[in-house]
């Protein structure tokens, strides 16, 4: 299959996008994409690999990573590049700008079945623009909580128009995926429809207790009886990074010797160094070596409150380790409070740094509590999460073609996701 860049000049013809009689062609619209990292990127990567791997043809929709970015030559998985700008503190990421008239012609010509929009910045609106223009059914994921980031920017008087643009633009479409039945209870109060749970997967091969690497360990400084206390994200003040360090100095007060690893990068690296000298700033990690810092520590500790779902959580426990975190998003559904984990009060700093010490002063935290986890992340098969997702596409398209046939087996897929939750 051969893709042209939008500078090219000759038209992007219908026969150069073929798709057999039992698949889909899905165009899917996202402003980041590996080998950036953040869970967004590793999310829909997952999704698309597995949609690809089911046989659908798949056009992918993002911005140009770098001047040397170029369309890959997956079979059967198009990339139509498009011009980004980077994002302010995180000159590693891209906004997509906007691109409506130039999605419209590329569709016009070459048809997809159906359109996903899994980000909401102006390429994700353009692409929403474009397909309604074009009456295609086009469906979209919650995956950042963009308004709740604002507070912890200083920006938190734009909490109201952010929410208000949110729903605008997820309303705009057939179907909103959101990872957590939560998730759909806050949005459906606060207006937004036709919201399906879809939950998130973590690859269990990937990430494994057998990973674990005491030449690592040692880098880190630790010797026999030493513990390591593992954040894995954003170095970034929307992390919620000053609870972490209460946490440390309580994990330290039972009396172990704890070391602090953080793997990520972002704003606040320079201060948490300042802040905490003794902690070890890991810098990004990916694939195996990101598996074998995860499996590497003892405790994960993940303070943040402003999570769509948190993908460092499954990915934690099926590395082997209890997850210390607020009841809100993956660890809301993942961790079970003393069994595979600790998990307080959503937003209760106070509990989180009590539960922090407790943990510390267990002295078979690893034993006790990091095979119950690793056991509870197996259940994440991501198969199983593409085939709902799969669902929802056909769903969305019978319901674009046929309304109330769709609207019955959207219901259908919600009830089937809440059984299964």
């Amino acid at each position: 299959m051969r893709v042209m860049n939008l500078a090219e000049p000759a038209p992007f013809l219908v026969d150069e996008w073929p798709a057999n009689r039992h698949s889909l062609r899905i165009a899917v619209v996202t402003e980041t994409w590996p080998p950036e990292v953040n869970g967004v990127a590793t999310t829909i990567a997952r999704v698309v690999e597995g949609l690809h791997a089911r046989g659908h043809d798949l056009q992918l929709v993002r911005p140009r990573q770098h001047r040397g970015d170029a369309p890959g030559d997956a079979p059967r998985l198009g990339e139509l590049l498009m011009r980004g700008l980077p994002i302010p503190q995180y000159p590693n990421l891209r906004m997509g700008l906007p691109a409506a008239a130039a999605l419209a012609r590329r569709w016009s010509l070459a048809r997809p079945d159906v359109v996903h929009v899994a980000t909401e910045g102006p390429l994700g609106w353009s692409a929403v623009r474009a397909a309604r223009r074009l009456r295609l059914p086009v469906t979209s994921d919650f995956r950042t909580n963009f308004h709740a980031y604002s507070r912890h920017y200083g920006i938190g008087w734009l909490r109201k128009p952010i929410v208000a643009y949110l729903r605008r633009f997820h309303n705009a479409t057939r179907f909103t995926m959101v990872p957590t039945e939560a998730l759909r209870a806050e949005l459906a109060a606060s207006g937004f429809e036709r919201l399906l749970v879809v939950a998130r997967g973590v690859d269990t091969r990937r990430f494994g207790p057998q990973h674990r690497s005491e030449a690592l360990r040692a880098s880190w400084g630790l010797r026999a009886g030493d513990r390591a206390a593992l954040y894995v994200g954003r170095l970034a003040p929307e992390k919620n990074l000053d609870l972490l360090l209460r946490a440390f100095d309580a994990l330290r007060a039972g009396g172990a010797r704890w070391r602090l690893v953080l793997v990520g990068d972002g704003p606040l690296r320079r201060e948490l160094q300042q802040h905490c000298p003794e902690a070890l700033c890991a810098g990004l990690r990916r694939g195996e070596d990101l598996a074998a810092h995860y499996a590497s520590g003892d405790l994960f500790v993940f303070p943040s409150l402003t999570e769509t779902y948190g993908n460092v959580v499954p990915e934690a426990m099926a590395s082997g380790l209890p997850v210390l975190a607020f009841d809100h998003a993956a660890a809301s559904e993942l961790v079970v409070d003393g069994r595979n984990g600790r998990k307080v009060p959503a937003g209760d700093a106070g509990a989180f740094v009590r539960a922090a010490r407790e943990l510390g002063a267990e002295a078979e935290l690893p034993a006790r509590l990091g095979p119950q986890a690793r056991l509870s992340a197996l259940d994440l098969d991501w198969e199983r999460i593409v085939v709902q997702v799969e669902t929802a596409f056909l769903t969305a398209m019978l319901d674009h073609q046929v309304p109330r046939l769709g609207a019955r087996l959207a219901d259908g897929l919600e009830a089937a996701g809440a059984s299964r939750a």
